[in-house]
Protein backbone atom coordinates (compact mmCIF):
# COMPACT_ATOMS: atom_id res chain seq x y z
CA UNK A 1 0.00 0.00 0.00
CA UNK A 2 0.56 4.05 -0.56
CA UNK A 3 0.49 6.67 1.51
CA UNK A 4 0.58 10.83 0.13
CA UNK A 5 2.13 13.07 2.54
CA UNK A 6 2.15 16.26 2.12
CA UNK A 7 4.42 18.98 3.86
CA UNK A 8 4.06 22.93 3.63
CA UNK A 9 5.85 26.06 5.57
CA UNK A 10 8.51 28.52 5.14
CA UNK A 11 11.38 27.24 3.87
CA UNK A 12 14.58 26.28 5.47
CA UNK A 13 17.11 24.07 4.48
CA UNK A 14 16.62 20.39 5.16
CA UNK A 15 13.21 19.92 4.88
CA UNK A 16 12.91 17.19 2.42
CA UNK A 17 15.97 15.28 4.53
CA UNK A 18 14.16 14.99 7.77
CA UNK A 19 10.66 13.79 6.00
CA UNK A 20 12.94 11.09 4.04
CA UNK A 21 14.63 10.60 7.19
CA UNK A 22 11.64 9.79 9.68
CA UNK A 23 10.25 7.85 6.50
CA UNK A 24 13.88 5.42 6.34
CA UNK A 25 13.95 5.17 10.02
CA UNK A 26 10.65 3.11 9.84
CA UNK A 27 11.22 1.21 6.43
CA UNK A 28 8.82 3.54 4.34
CA UNK A 29 10.33 3.52 0.86
CA UNK A 30 10.19 6.73 -0.88
CA UNK A 31 8.49 6.37 -4.58
CA UNK A 32 8.26 9.68 -5.96
CA UNK A 33 8.82 13.47 -4.72
CA UNK A 34 7.72 16.89 -6.09
CA UNK A 35 8.84 19.78 -4.53
CA UNK A 36 8.07 23.75 -5.43
CA UNK A 37 9.32 27.10 -3.13
CA UNK A 38 6.89 29.74 -4.44
CA UNK A 39 8.74 32.63 -2.81
CA UNK A 40 10.02 31.62 0.93
CA UNK A 41 7.28 29.07 0.58
CA UNK A 42 7.89 25.47 0.57
CA UNK A 43 5.20 22.83 -1.02
CA UNK A 44 6.31 19.11 -1.48
CA UNK A 45 4.18 16.12 -2.19
CA UNK A 46 6.01 12.97 -1.49
CA UNK A 47 3.97 8.93 -2.44
CA UNK A 48 5.54 6.28 -0.49
CA UNK A 49 5.34 2.93 0.08
CA UNK A 50 4.24 1.89 3.67
CA UNK A 51 4.30 -2.33 3.08
CA UNK A 52 7.20 -2.82 4.84
CA UNK A 53 6.47 -0.16 8.02
CA UNK A 54 7.98 -1.38 11.28
CA UNK A 55 4.83 0.65 13.06
CA UNK A 56 1.22 1.15 12.47
CA UNK A 57 -0.30 3.43 9.90
CA UNK A 58 -1.50 6.23 12.88
CA UNK A 59 1.98 6.21 14.76
CA UNK A 60 3.12 7.12 11.25
CA UNK A 61 0.82 10.21 11.39
CA UNK A 62 1.57 11.21 14.40
CA UNK A 63 5.07 11.10 14.40
CA UNK A 64 5.19 13.35 10.95
CA UNK A 65 2.49 15.68 12.16
CA UNK A 66 4.90 15.70 15.82
CA UNK A 67 7.74 16.88 13.48
CA UNK A 68 5.90 19.05 11.66
CA UNK A 69 5.26 21.06 14.56
CA UNK A 70 8.91 20.79 15.54
CA UNK A 71 10.05 22.74 12.57
CA UNK A 72 7.64 24.96 12.28
CA UNK A 73 5.27 22.95 8.75
CA UNK A 74 2.07 21.38 8.71
CA UNK A 75 2.47 17.51 7.46
CA UNK A 76 -0.27 15.24 6.18
CA UNK A 77 -0.14 11.90 5.93
CA UNK A 78 -2.81 10.13 3.89
CA UNK A 79 -3.37 6.25 3.06
CA UNK A 80 -4.18 5.72 -0.18
CA UNK A 81 -7.39 4.56 -0.33
CA UNK A 82 -8.62 7.64 1.63
CA UNK A 83 -7.20 10.11 -1.17
CA UNK A 84 -8.56 7.67 -3.76
CA UNK A 85 -11.83 7.97 -2.51
CA UNK A 86 -11.82 11.58 -1.48
CA UNK A 87 -10.77 12.26 -5.31
CA UNK A 88 -13.44 8.97 -7.03
CA UNK A 89 -17.33 10.90 -7.24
Amino acid sequence: MRAVITVVGKDTVGILAKVSSKCSEHRINVIEVTQSIVQDMFAMIMMVDIDRSDIPFAQLVDELDALGKQNALVIHCMHEDIFSAMHTI
